[in-house]
């Protein structure tokens, strides 16, 4: 059905894209730049309309026109172009085909393996064709799928006319995976009643909750003297730190939380004796138990500096995005549309929140409710990330879907 959408995705995948949250350009890295221009000659050779890259953001936009009379509502398709943190150099996709629900061996000369009992959710894929890396790099289904899973599903639309829908437009954008990619997007140039991102992770997931969110980056002020006559003078900036970690609740972490329960994570820690820096991030999906979270940083930070002359600790926070829901709970339509989609292609939709955040969580504040859809890949950021091409062409059939119920 989707004649385009395998090749393309193998191609846009094996162009690094990674973006670079020490950059002070937009977007970060050039190569997102030149994938960009990339994406402008398929979307023109495609027939869209109003192909355009927005130099003050970085944004790629295009415009399927509407084939009918009726007045229906314009829906956005957004997707993002970097990928994460992680070797994106020389990706080589590996094909498994009829996959048997067994260990696939990624590499063998450097016995790296996409194991089963570690990723149990391969086992629902057996008898699909599956898309892995080769183990020194990630694949970039995050978010490639998801760009090519809308233009896949634009383009059937174009090559039968028959189908009538109304405006659609297509917005892929830099950044997301460094959380600034959406802070420009032009709402108003933009134009449509609501949107989806598609950068979700397996077939069925619809998300219109997502995390608050916050970073604190904790700076602490030591005194270093000789070891041998430190006695009541040295102010060791290493242990004042884990002393400031150590008052954090120990079961509010990552790895101890999920659904809707929020945590502080530890990303980085680096410094000496005189002086020791902290970057934390902190989520929670409800807003008042997110302001309490940050509240209680502040707090300890207080605490701690009360056993000094002077201020040790200091803490700079700043508001990342905050929980779509409190948008898109006003206007639901867009929800209500890809759940009715996705249930005339027998596929139960996943309502669960993101514990996370996804471009759509800042595109809602700014008045465009936007949730999120699947995309469809696994185990994304790593070697381990994989997409069976089923899911791909799954997640074209729910946009496609949707934009024709719009249509109708």
């Amino acid at each position: 059905m989707y004649k385009n959408l395998v090749d393309r995705f193998i191609k846009y995948v094996q162009i690094d894209t990674r973006s670079d949250e020490t950059s002070t350009t937009i977007p970060s890295t050039q190569s997102q730049v030149e994938f960009a221009q990339q994406l402008m000659e398929d979307l023109k050779a495609m027939n869209l309309d109003e192909v355009e890259y927005n130099e003050e953001n970085g944004f790629v936009t295009a415009t399927l026109p509407a084939n009918t009379e009726k007045e229906v509502p314009t829906v956005g398709f957004i997707a993002h172009m970097d990928t994460a943190d992680f070797n994106s150099v020389n990706i080589q996709p590996q094909f498994v085909e009829n996959y048997n629900g067994e260990d696939i061996v990624l590499n063998e000369e450097e016995n790296i393996v996409l194991s089963s009992t570690d990723f149990p959710n391969l086992k629902n894929y057996q008898g699909q064709t599956l898309i892995t890396t080769d183990g020194t790099t990630l694949l970039g289904a995050d978010d490639k799928a998801g760009i090519v899973e809308i233009m896949s599903a634009v383009e059937y639309l174009l090559e039968h006319p028959e189908i009538q829908h109304g405006r659609v437009r297509l917005a892929f954008g830099p950044d997301e995976e460094i959380g600034i990619g959406a802070d420009r997007f032009d709402v108003e140039h933009f134009n449509a009643d609501f949107a989806y991102t598609v950068d979700g992770g397996p077939v069925g997931e619809l998300q219109y909750e997502s995390f608050n969110a916050a970073s604190v980056d904790v700076t602490v002020q030591g005194k270093n003297v000789h070891p041998g006559t430190a006695k009541d003078q040295m102010v060791n900036a290493l242990t004042l730190g884990m002393a400031f970690n150590n008052q954090l609740p120990s079961d509010e972490v990552p790895e101890q939380t999920e659904g809707r329960e929020g945590f502080y994570h530890l990303t980085s820690m680096t410094g000496t004796v005189e002086q020791a820096k902290m970057a934390y991030i902190v989520r929670d999906h409800d807003r008042e138990k997110f302001e309490e979270r940050k509240q209680r940083v502040l707090d300890i930070a207080e605490e701690l500096n009360d056993h000094f002359e002077e201020e040790r600790i200091q803490i700079e926070m700043h508001d990342q995005y905050y929980n779509m829901r409190e948008v898109i709970e006003k206007d639901m339509r867009a929800v209500e549309v890809a759940q009715k989609a996705m249930e005339k292609l027998a596929i139960e939709p996943i309502l669960e929140p993101i514990r996370g955040g996804t471009d759509g969580s800042k595109i809602s504040f700014m008045g465009l409710p936007t949730p999120n859809l699947f995309a469809g890949g696994e185990n994304f950021h790593g070697r381990y990330e994989y997409i069976a091409i089923e899911s791909m062409e799954a997640a074209a059939n729910v946009i496609r879907t949707i934009i024709e119920e719009i249509g109708q």
